[in-house]
């Protein structure tokens, strides 16, 4: 039953996003927030499917800790999960996405509307002015940030490298960079056709103040990261035992 459940959801999932897409595309020859409606009733109902249909629901925490100002977020990124739910907590996202998502027909426009942040990961010096800049152009505009570090999901109880953008978008903007963490993986993982019921918790952490250098600004923003991380995993396997066959194939799967 659960297999049959997550087979439907994943044919909702594409059939809907795809046709989601193509308004989208649409709605980039007319203002930004006609396009901004849309993105809105894609994510709630995605996540509405979820919760009715396979009893997947979502929680919040630390709110305290989201900026009353345009600030950037980096995020724990486990699941498809994470590149929806920032639309349904601030009105403003701003994601930065690598450069070959931008080129995926109706998806790049409607990204580059929106004001995601395009970065070339293999552009080296330039890719990362531009990267600070545009950064700096999406605060200003009162946009919110959100960076996967990561720079690609990784699966419960993993870890890969942090990238240096982070660090750059810190050391130029000279705000607040808040940290966040996420169990999503538990539920919904990458490359899982098995979505399972139970609660995804999204923590935002206390924000690290501007002025660290880098290497101990990155060593703090890890070590926060990881661990609240690891500590929503090992809650989410507590509460919900069926979760514990994610996590035993997400760590076979980083020992192969």
């Amino acid at each position: 039953m659960l297999i049959l459940r997550s087979l439907l959801f994943t044919a909702f999932f594409i059939l809907f996003t795809g046709l989601s897409l193509a308004v989208m595309a649409i709605c980039t020859f007319f203002p930004r927030p006609g396009l901004h409606q849309v993105v809105l009733v894609w994510s709630r109902t995605l996540c509405w499917v979820l919760r009715v249909f396979l009893g997947l629901r979502y929680e919040v925490r630390g709110r305290q800790y989201i900026s009353s100002q345009p600030a950037i977020y980096a995020a724990k990124h486990q699941s498809a999960w994470d590149t929806f739910i920032y639309f349904m907590i601030f009105n403003n996202p701003s994601y930065v996405l690598k450069k070959e998502l931008h080129r995926i027909p109706f998806w790049g426009m409607a990204a580059d509307k929106y004001g995601a942040i395009s970065v070339d990961r293999s552009g080296g010096a330039s890719a990362l002015k531009q990267l600070i800049a545009d950064t700096k152009d999406r605060l200003q505009r009162g946009y919110n940030v959100i960076i996967f570090p990561e720079g690609t999901r990784s699966a419960p109880g993993s870890k890969l490298p942090y990238h240096p953008g982070i660090a750059a978008m810190y050391g130029a903007s000279g705000i607040p960079v808040v940290p966040v963490a996420v169990n999503s993986g538990l539920f919904w993982g990458r490359r899982s056709v098995i979505k399972r019921s139970g609660i995804i918790i999204i923590e935002f952490l206390p924000p690290i103040k501007p002025g660290m250098k880098r290497r101990a600004f990155m060593q703090e923003l890890e070590t926060a990261i990881e661990t609240a991380t690891d500590a929503l995993v090992a809650e989410g396997v507590d509460k919900f035992p069926d979760t514990r066959a994610a996590l035993a194939d997400a760590k076979n799967n980083s020992n192969t």
